[in-house]
């Protein structure tokens, strides 16, 4: 096949395309034609609550859908500008309340309350056009009278297969398919005047058909597994409906570009006394615009890259190794200790920290479905004594195993983090025993609220503990339950 085609968000059965979702980063422009089913039960599922009666996202999961919303709305306008066919196969509109970063705060002490504000957004939003899209579903539809004509072949195979979720109320859509009463849109063409790409918005195919599948003890050949083990077959009206889907998308796609076969404009054309003053004026706030399109990336990424420094406590909550080890170094530093990982020929410790209360040398451990048991204790008197053998270290060190046990679970659903064994041998050996997401409560606080006589007596927690720590009840603070979620439109 001389032309690429790419689909997003749904498969068909054939080898001549390639597919993918709507969290890829892929790049638009490799591809000549785009077929796009925007759906995002993936985000969806992502929900930490209802809010309305709607899934609403947390903070964090709210930027990773915006920033898969602002990829497609770039790369959608971008293909069209670079000549691409991109088409929209409109499904049902799902709703999800996202965070809009901002909070607002009222009340005072004990009485304060955050509220987190959230806008609702939907799988239309990560189109570049705003269509203002309602909820209608039906069958009846027929093409406008002028300029859908690239479309009747199109539609004589597939309009009986089509049924529209959505009526397009922005009057600015320019109309393709509308229903046969009322005349409502609900399908568009939107053609790009420089370089003839198109958008073409057209009503929802079932390309989840049963029929496109059948049971592989039944057929013979595997075309791929699920993710829970069951094998799944491509049938063959799924191959054969794949194979007559793409021989009229080719179709639709080459009568969309037919009369308007451009020929490149060669180099000598951009010479400056070619040019009219409109089109200097145009191209410097060009400039400008891209300018300030680059600022604000660099500006972007600068705020990830904080956002990911602010956010590698976390790791305290579900991480082991050296990942592990440094959110446990950063929490220490937050405490008030000096701490670091310490290695030289002889000797490697996970972590050494200190204060005027004391020094210590820590082991740290994760474990994803098991209690931290006896093993790092092994390890972590063993670095006890070579510690000691150091010129500078003239008395032992106090242990302390850091222990992350069941990390992959919600806190809520763990058991202690430490085993039995590991407790009785803590005791005698004097060692401290953190599980890492006490840790991270104390880090937490003392991030948001910094409080030098609080931090202090937690580092005596560990200095005097012979066993688990129970670090000091966190004075009190807005709890996570108080954060109120509401919309722009409640604040009306």
């Amino acid at each position: 096949m001389a032309k690429r085609i790419l689909t997003v968000g749904f498969d068909l059965a054939s080898d001549e395309i390639e597919s993918e979702d709507f969290q890829s980063r892929t790049s638009l422009l490799d591809w000549d034609i785009i077929l796009l089913h925007p759906d995002i039960a993936n985000f969806s599922d992502w929900q930490d609550e209802d809010y309305l009666g709607k899934p609403c996202l947390s903070d964090g999961k709210s930027f990773a859908f915006r920033e898969s919303c602002e990829h497609w709305r770039r790369e959608i306008k971008e293909a069209v500008e670079a000549g691409k066919s991109v088409i929209v196969f409109l499904p049902e509109m799902r709703e999800i309340y996202v965070a809009t970063g901002k909070k607002e705060h009222s009340g005072t002490g004990r009485n304060q309350k955050t509220t987190r504000l959230v806008e609702l957004k939907s799988n239309y939003s990560v189109l570049p056009q705003s269509l203002k899209p309602v909820a209608s579903r039906g069958k009846s539809m027929k093409l406008v009278d002028k300029g859908a004509e690239a479309l009747a072949p199109f539609w004589h195979d597939f309009g009986s297969l089509s049924e529209y979720h959505v009526t397009l109320t922005n009057p600015e859509v320019p109309p393709c398919i509308v229903t046969k009463t009322g005349s409502k849109t609900v399908g568009g063409i939107f053609r790009n005047a420089a370089s003839f790409g198109t958008l073409l918005l057209l009503p929802h195919i079932d390309f989840e058909d049963e029929s496109f599948y059948v049971d592989g003890e039944a057929e013979g050949e595997a075309e791929g597994e699920e993710e829970g083990g069951e094998a799944e077959f491509w049938s063959e009206s799924g191959r054969q409906f794949a194979d007559k889907f793409i021989r009229a998308i080719l179709a639709l796609d080459s009568a969309l570009r037919s009369g308007h076969e451009i020929t490149p404009a060669p180099a000598w054309v951009d010479d400056e006394k070619y040019s009219t003053s409109r089109e200097r004026d145009l191209s410097t706030q060009l400039l400008e615009a891209e300018k300030a399109v680059e600022e604000a990336q660099r500006r972007k990424e600068q705020l990830r890259e904080s956002l990911v420094s602010a956010g590698s406590l976390k790791a305290l909550l579900y991480e082991k190794g050296v990942r592990l080890e440094l959110a446990i170094i950063g929490a220490l530093r937050v405490m008030g200790f000096t701490a670091e990982n310490y290695k030289n020929s002889d000797s490697e410790f996970d972590v050494v920290f200190e204060s005027a209360e004391g020094r210590l040398v820590g082991e740290a451990e994760g474990k994803d479905t098991k209690a931290i048991n006896i093993d790092k204790l092994r390890q972590l008197g063993m670095n006890i004594h070579e510690d000691l053998k150091r010129e500078d270290v003239t008395t032992p060190a106090k242990p302390v195993l850091f222990g992350n046990g069941f990390r992959l679970q919600p806190i809520s659903e763990r058991g202690d983090p430490f085993t039995e064994k590991c407790h009785i041998a803590a005791s005698s050996s004097l060692t401290a025993l953190v599980a890492t997401y006490d840790l991270f409560a104390v880090a937490q606080y003392l991030i948001d609220t910094p409080d030098a006589d609080y931090a202090q007596i937690c580092r005596q927690a560990i200095l005097r503990a012979s066993g688990r720590v129970i670090f000091p009840e966190i004075p009190q603070r807005k709890s996570l339950e108080s954060i109120v979620t509401e919309t722009d439109e409640s604040q009306q």
